[in-house]
């Protein structure tokens, strides 16, 4: 799979009703921990096949971080039936990533 970007209007059919759990990476192209983080996120997409994994440029779709109080980036949040389950705020390594994850999901 690939990582899917979502904005404000598809947010809830992208994620709060996809089947199964959903990473979500809320950046920003001024950020540059965004930046390191996005390669690791990419590979994640391709990687785990039991998660979808989409961005969303909080620039471009302010809502939806504001609704979920996001005041830090990189925030990654997993959300499991519409809910989020766990949040990460901060850049983190592949391993750290990748750790995470599976003890989420």
């Amino acid at each position: 799979m690939s990582v899917h970007h979502v904005t404000d209007a598809n947010f809830q059919s992208e994620v709060l009703k996809a089947d199964g759990p959903v990473v979500v990476d809320f950046w920003a192209e001024w950020c540059p921990p965004c930046k390191a983080l996005s390669p690791l996120v990419d590979e994640l997409a391709t990687e785990q096949k039991k998660v979808k994994v989409v961005k969303i440029n909080i620039d471009h779709a302010p809502e939806t971080p504001t609704k979920y109080g996001v005041r830090g980036i990189p925030t990654l949040m997993v959300f499991k039936d519409g809910a989020v389950v766990d949040t990460r705020v901060g850049g983190m390594s592949k391993q750290q990533l990748t750790d995470w994850i599976n003890s989420v999901v």
